[in-house]
């Protein structure tokens, strides 16, 4: 089983029992808390080594390192690391793009980690206003045209009431 395997089913399967997963979820988040604030005092600096290397230089083990990888991939700049079948001595690289670090913080609803004070030397509040908007209008969805009602014709055409067609399960 890979890392990623083996944090996913820990984290989110039914390796562990309820108490367990609060446990692992309340680490997680604050040695999180902690790397996001050192890797954004300085946002230009990349970090590169292995998994174990990176883990030991943010001071946590391998499994919470993998946990951050995979929260943190997408929002890179231009790559992506091999998570799914990384091991502890795989050469990773950490080059964050802030903008789309801080939109995927908005979308992941992480206010511990979008409106953590590092932030304002690196966006300023006008763009992280827009940054914010963006994200929380990307998941909005929008009807185009005019409401169907139960008694409208169906607009697949079939002559039947919307309620007695495509709306019956609605």
């Amino acid at each position: 089983m890979t890392l990623l395997e083996q944090w996913r089913t820990k984290a989110y399967g039914d390796e562990l029992d309820v108490k367990s997963r609060e446990q692992l979820w309340t680490r997680y988040f604050g040695i999180e808390k902690g790397i996001y604030e050192k890797i954004l005092k300085d946002p230009s600096k990349v970090y590169e080594g292995t998994v174990k290397s990176l883990a030991e230089e943010f001071g946590t083990d391998t499994e919470i390192m993998t946990g951050f990888l995979d929260g943190i991939n997408e929002s890179l700049k231009g790559y992506e690391n091999p998570l799914e079948t990384m091991d502890e001595e795989t050469q990773l690289k950490i080059e964050i793009d802030p903008e789309k670090l801080y939109y995927n913080m908005v979308g992941a609803k992480a206010d511990w980690l979008y409106g953590l004070e590092e932030w304002n030397d690196i966006l300023s509040e006008e763009r992280r206003a827009e940054l914010y908007k963006e994200n929380k209008a990307s998941g909005t969805v929008r009807r185009e045209g005019k409401k169907i009602y139960p008694n409208d014709p169906c607009p697949c055409g079939s002559g039947k009431k919307y309620k007695k067609c495509h709306g019956k399960n609605a």
